[in-house]
């Protein structure tokens, strides 16, 4: 079968998505199930179907949304929505939108951690200590039966 002539295609726009927290395992069936719960609660099935939003691309911490032309907008709104990928507490935030998934390839960062992670004690509590570019540090308690999240600035360290 032959492919459709450009003119007779179907438009179709590209959503970057970065998924929150930085390092998280996420798998690609995951996050479409999170992006297609997200927008249906919030924009019903009729206007979801419309959309027809899929998940192209997953990996590096990013995540490729395609959508319809002229539904960008509500899929972008829908992404900042979710809250859970799979079992696990994540966020996605919208990086940049385009027509083509190369040029969202070009806006891809890799995400490192810094090499300066240790552990630190807050009252009594250990905590194991993630430094990100853009001076974002994470803390995670170290915990047999839960952990807890600080979330902290370089600043915010100095003073301790």
């Amino acid at each position: 079968m032959k492919p459709r002539p450009p003119a007779m295609r179907t438009k179709r726009r590209y959503i970057l998505a970065r998924i929150l927290p930085y390092g998280m395992k996420v798998d690609q069936k995951q996050v479409y199930l999170s992006v297609i719960e997200a927008a249906t609660s919030l924009w019903g099935d009729a206007a979801t179907g419309l959309a027809q939003p899929a998940v192209v691309f997953c990996d590096g911490g990013y995540a490729v949304v395609r959508c319809r032309r002229g539904t960008e907008k509500d899929i972008a709104t829908a992404l900042a929505t979710v809250t859970a990928i799979g079992d696990e507490q994540a966020a996605l935030r919208t990086v940049a939108t385009s027509g083509t998934i190369h040029a969202l390839r070009r806006r891809i960062k890799p995400i490192r951690l810094l090499s300066e992670t240790g552990e630190m004690k807050i009252g009594e509590n250990y905590f194991t200590v993630y430094r990100y570019p853009r001076q974002k540090v994470d803390l995670v308690e170290k915990g047999i039966k839960h952990q807890m999240s600080l979330f902290f600035t370089e600043a915010d360290l100095e003073e301790r």
